[in-house]
This record gives C-alpha cells, structure tokens and sequence, in this order.
C-alpha cells in the first residue's frame, strides 16, 4: 500500500535519504498490523502483555526514566518573525532550528523502520478534520497512534493525489550502529519538539513519549491546528466536549477549558447524581469548532481515543475512565502488579502489597516511592467509554451552545456565573487562572494564569490569539455565539472546607447552564457577570447548609479588586499584543468593584 500522492512521496524520499532506514512500511491501520506490532514490542522489551483475564489485549511499557513527559523547554515554534511566536513559545527562525536538527536527522533511522502513518484527525471526510503524515521510527508510537487517530488506508484514499496534509517527522535518535536496541530508545541529550506553522509542519527528535511523539496529539491538534484555524476562521481549543440532555429529552452540547488539576477528565465523562438527567463523553481534551451554513459553531473531538493520567483516576473519583480501560490499552510508566494487571496511586482504597514500579523495580508500600510515575498514562479507544456520545463520530460535529471556563481558586471567584457578552466572556478565558497550593513549590495563594487551558499550546503570540476570538462574531454574517460561563468547583470555607461537593454534583450547576442556554435559569446581574439567585441552583437531596449557598454564590468585590495588578502583569507580558478590547473589558471591571457599596 502507497500513495499516488506526488507531494507526499518526494517528501518520503527525502527524509529517508537523509534518516537512512532499513527499510520503510506503509501503515495499514488494520488490527492485523497492530497486533503484529505489538508482539514485536513485546520481543524487544517494550511491552509486556498484561493478564488477558483482567486486561484483555492490553500492554504495559516502562519508559526511559529521562524521557516521561512532554518537554515544554525543548518545544519550539519557528517562525520567520519572533512576534509571530509571541512570549509564550521559545522561537528559533526556521532555517536556523532545521539546519541544527538536520544534523541530528543524519543517519538517525539506521537499523530501524521508517513507518509511515497517514491520520485524520476528526472522521475521515469531515469537513471540521484535517490530514497528517507522520515518520517515525518507533513501532511504539504506531500502536499509540492507531488508537489515537484514524489512520491507514482510509485516510491515504481521502488525500488523494493532491490533497493537504502536515508533515510529521519523528525519531527517538537513536541508530542502531554497533549498538544493540534497548526496550526504550531515546536521546534525553538531544531532544527537540520543533513547529514550523508556515508550512506547517512539525519535526520531534530524541523522545519516544506521549506528547512529543504522537504528532497528532498536542502538536498538531493545537500548536499547528491553532494557526491554521486563525488564517481560516475557525477555533481549535485544549476544551472537552459534553452532550447533556434533561429528563425531557432536549440536548445541548457544551466545551469547557480548565488548566491542569482542576477536573477535566472528570467533568468529560460527568455522572450526573440529578435525576433524569444524562452526560455523555464527546471528547475529554480537544475541541476543533467551525461555523456550518447556520453560522453555529459545530465542534469534533478530532482524537479517536483518550491518552489521560493514570494516578489519582479511580471508581471513586471517574468510574467512566476506568470502565473504558477495559481492554484494548496501552499503559505507560504505571506499576505491574503480581497478578498481571496495572496499578497507580489511589486506583485502589488499599495498594498492592507487592508490585514492579515503573521503573522495572520490586515495589512494595513501604518502599516510600512512587509505584506509578506522576505523569503515566493510559492510551485506549475512546469507543469503549461507556458514556460515549452517539454522535461523537458524526462528521457534521455537534452544536456548541456553551462555552466554560474554570481554575482551583479556593477563595474571590463564584461556583459559576455567566458573561453578559461575547467580548467579556473572552475577557473572562483570558484571565483563567488557578493559585499555588501547599503542594506546589514557592509561594502559597499565588495567581497562576492560563488562559484557555492554552498558554503551553497556542501556536503563535497569545495576544494574537485572544484577537482571534474576539474576532469570531464577525467572521460569518449570521454567526450565532456560545453564551460563555466561568465556575469554580474549588471555592473554600475560611476553615479550609470545600463548600461544594464537586464529581456528580456539578451536573448541577450545568443544569443551571443548560436552562440559560434555553433562556430560563434565575440570574442576576453583579459587577462580575450574571450569577445564579440562591435558589437557582437545584440542590434537591444535597445537605449543603444555606450559608454556605451563599458563599459560594457571592462576589467578593474586594478580592477581585485585590487580583487586578496581578491580572495587568499578566496582560504586560504580551506587551501591545493585548488587544485594546480586552483592556477595556479590564478597566470597566475594576469600575464596577469600586462602584460596589
């Protein structure tokens, strides 16, 4: 199987003239092949096949200790102008950062396979997708990528002779000259994650982890997919993507942005503890939304499965994720436990009493580490999640009719509340932030921003960014924009107690959203938006004391006041990029919290 794409053949040949593989594959994306490869891995070391009875078709790979998460000081956006990159990417100018990778490239694939892996991301066809190539010498990646993306024969039919795609190149650099294999090759010293948006293309060397490796996946889905989806009109977002229908049958489908640690995943696969009312799992990172014929926004999950954080996800805290792990996966840098299966820190109420730790070691409870690393993870099909949305395929995409944003902030900001405008609800992404915990080092309390979820993805100068989405109301005559909400699960007693009980709860305050949307749902208009009455908020069989109700839906006028030097330093480091909106939207604010008796 090869392609009659002239484009993407001499692009093929030049790579391999400069990697100089043993050979090159074509990827069919069959399950054949995927189990072909698997056992090869399995040979080498890479893999070790998990028990078929608890885990069935499942496999187990420890990493290089050096190499266990993306690489964000080793990640580069190069463009031909700085500006472009903004103060949120490091820069190198494009032929500068080729050239030093082209050396590395040299001879970097001997004695190994150059696969090739033509993906879509989004259904094939869709008029929301987009196509891309990615080179890699590391079977790893092509059975991670298989569950990730659509790929193989399918995608090389749908390019045709002349179709678009991105050109992905990547090697752990590490040739086999005179050296055995080992079951993670990788080159720590070495490592680059470089984005050329002009082409666009992506080139990743010296890592065979996750984000680094799978192209598809942070790279291409938001670095390049953000600046693509700028000259063209589009959004490409770091959001999950929830249907909610109430018990009389109606659906909306809702996107929401948190950073790190603020319950994403959960939120994705929601169950909700109201009566009659069903969550189901779009998508649990990213969201790529265009504009049909009626000028709604209509989102896909362009990713075909999940690659989440294995420590801390449990029954408890997202039965939906561990149910989806069934079978069909991929576990990286989780412990091994004796009976065969995985194991990470609070999957269980008790740990095993004996297990292998990620790093290949004897582990037991009291050897006072880690059994699972922090960041291991798990790669599986998002068809398997129990709470999978029946239109999560459909090529049209779904109807976004709200827009969240969130952080963990245990004091100022409100369990939720609503942006009166499209502008401020962008004002509202652009100051998202979280503050430092006791966990965290250096200072307690500390405002940590990240705006949309997007400051480690946004291909190009945030500031440019926020531009794009207050240029999105005017990009089609009819445009009909999501109402955009700002919540907080995290909101704290001064005793230190949540005052709200989050997980299945929080279908809650998207009942609240959900009749917003519909134009019900009691609000009422403060200095910071529209917010809920007291008794907007169904909290039917929830003992939540009144006052703390009323905590949780009150706005501090004072702490707002008190975030605004920060938020300005904020808005200081994009310089004149910031656009002169959003500081509008900024100064009204802080006029309204003075006006506040």
């Amino acid at each position: 199987m090869k392609s009659n794409h002239t484009e993407l053949n001499a692009w093929i040949e030049e790579v391999a003239a400069l990697c100089k593989p043993d050979a090159i594959y074509w990827c069919d994306g069959s399950q054949e092949e995927y189990d072909r490869l698997a056992a090869e891995l399995v040979a080498g070391g890479t893999f070790t096949k998990l028990n078929e009875a608890k885990r069935p078709h499942s496999h187990l790979a420890f990493s290089d200790p050096a190499d266990v998460a993306r690489v964000e000081d080793r990640t580069f956006v190069c463009t031909t102008d700085p500006r472009e990159a903004g103060p949120n990417n490091n820069w190198c100018e494009p032929e500068e950062m080729k050239a030093t990778m082209r050396k590395l490239y040299d001879g970097c694939m001997r004695g190994r396979t150059m696969y090739v892996i033509a993906f879509s991301m989004g259904p094939i066809g869709s008029p929301i997708a987009h196509i891309g190539v990615e080179l890699t010498d590391s079977a790893y990646v092509v059975c991670n990528m298989r569950i990730m993306t659509r790929m193989g024969g399918e995608v090389l039919k749908a390019l045709g002779k002349d179709g678009v795609f991105v050109k992905c190149l990547h090697s752990v650099g590490y040739p086999l000259v005179d050296r055995p294999d080992v079951p993670w090759p990788c080159n720590p010293e070495n490592r680059y994650i470089s984005h050329f948006p002009e082409e666009p293309a992506i080139w990743s060397f010296g890592s065979g982890y996750g984000g680094n490796a799978l192209l598809g996946k942070k790279c291409f889905a938001l670095r390049i997919a953000s600046t693509m989806a700028r000259k063209q009109g589009w959004m490409a977002e770091h959001m999950l993507i929830l249907g909610l229908t109430n018990p009389e049958g109606k659906k909306i489908y809702v996107a929401a942005a948190f950073p790190s640690a603020c319950g994403k995943t959960n939120l994705a696969m929601l169950q909700p503890t109201i009566p009659g009312w069903k969550a189901e799992c779009v998508g649990d990172d990213i969201c790529w939304m265009k504009f049909d014929a009626t000028g709604r926004l209509r989102a896909i999950n362009p990713e075909a499965g999940f690659f989440g954080v294995a420590p801390g996800t449990s029954m408890k805290s997202n039965p939906n994720a561990i149910l989806t792990l069934r079978a069909n996966s991929i576990f990286t840098n989780c412990a091994l436990t004796e009976e065969g299966d995985v194991w990470w820190e609070d999957m269980t109420d008790e740990p095993p009493t004996h297990a292998t730790s990620w790093r290949g070691e004897p582990w037991t409870p009291e050897s006072g580490t880690k059994a699972a690393h922090p960041n291991a993870r798990y790669t599986t099909p998002a068809s398997q999640c129990p709470v999978i949305d029946p239109a999560w395929e459909d090529p049209a995409g779904v109807p976004i009719s709200a827009i969240l944003f969130g952080g963990r902030r245990p004091g100022t900001v409100p369990l939720c509340f609503e942006a009166p405008s499209w502008e401020y609800g962008t004002f509202l992404g652009s100051i998202q932030a979280s503050e430092t915990t006791a966990a965290a080092a250096g200072s307690v309390g500390v405002l940590r921003y990240d705006p949309m979820a997007m400051l480690p993805f946004c291909g190009y100068n945030m500031g440019d960014y926020f531009a794009h989405w207050l240029s999105m109301p005017g990009r089609v005559e009819n445009a009909k924009m999501p109402l955009v909400f700002y919540v907080n699960w995290f909101r704290k007693s001064d005793d230190g107690r949540f005052l709200w009980p989050g997980f299945g709860e929080n279908a809650r305050v998207l009942k609240w959203i959900f009749e917003r949307v519909e134009g019900g749902g009691k609000a009422q208009k403060t200095a910071i938006g529209l917010l809920p009455t007291a008794d907007a908020i169904d909290t039917t069989g929830l003992s939540i004391e009144a006052e703390d109700m009323a905590e949780l839906l009150s706005v501090d006028a004072q702490g707002w006041l008190d975030d605004m030097p920060a938020i300005r330093a904020h808005y200081a480091k994009f310089g004149d990029a910031i656009p002169e909106r959003l500081q509008t939207e900024l100064n009204n604010l802080e006029a309204r919290l003075n006006a506040v008796p």
